[in-house]
């Protein structure tokens, strides 16, 4: 059977409103942000404010950004959605992208103590997780595909989809961005982490966390 774990208090998927100032996000991007830049490399539909708060939290300018698709506790990015092609050409399959420097910390912890080898294992003996993994895989590659179509990358999904898991960070990314019952290893995944907004806003995370952002890829 599938285990379910108690859910914890997930960070807002609501949207802030366009021009609103939040915690740790600048009302406009910093100086050294070239705007025509920023129109090049996200849709015109995203707050500037939102991608200098993402930039702060990579350390480098966002690509392809279409939507904030969830937020931390104190309303800086926590997920984006990203282009299946980026600007420069380059095919991108993690439509969803954990951006928070102190939630992708508290990931990669979790991927240290072995969950992906655990989750890995009881795809392999579990049939219902296994129905409802592939499940989410389907799930991404419809998401992904209202965003435009990529042959180099079709059938491909992302985190090790359906069939291992790979990269927690963008199960969680999912989990994150379209809600429960969505993904069942990235809702676990999830409910095992610490509060980690509750260090204080993440668009103000040290450099060093910033840094240790990980790539999250297929």
């Amino acid at each position: 059977m599938t285990r379910r774990p108690s859910r914890t208090r997930r960070p807002s998927r609501t949207r802030t409103a366009r021009g609103t100032a939040r915690c740790g996000s600048p009302s406009s991007p910093p100086e050294s942000t070239d705007r025509r830049l920023v129109t090049e490399n996200a849709s015109p539909d995203v707050d500037p404010a939102d991608l200098a708060a993402v930039e702060q939290q990579l350390g480098r300018l966002p690509r392809g950004v279409v939507e904030i698709a969830a937020r931390c506790e104190c309303g800086c990015p926590a997920v984006v959605r990203t282009l299946p092609r980026l600007p420069d050409g380059t095919p991108f399959p993690t439509t969803f992208y954990a951006t928070c420097p102190r939630l992708t910390s508290a990931i990669s912890t979790l991927e240290a103590q072995g969950m992906m080898r655990e989750m890995t294992e009881r795809l392999g003996t579990d049939p219902e997780l296994a129905a409802a993994y592939r499940a989410a895989h389907e799930d991404y590659l419809r998401r992904r595909a209202e965003l435009g179509s990529v042959p180099e990358i079709e059938g491909i999904s992302a985190g090790g989809m359906p069939d291992r898991v790979k990269c927690l960070h963008v199960l969680v990314a999912h989990s994150l961005a379209v809600g429960p019952g969505v993904n069942p290893l990235g809702d676990e995944a999830l409910a095992a982490l610490p509060q980690w907004w509750d260090r204080g806003c993440c668009g103000v995370a040290d450099a060093a966390e910033a840094a240790d952002t990980p790539e999250q890829d297929v």
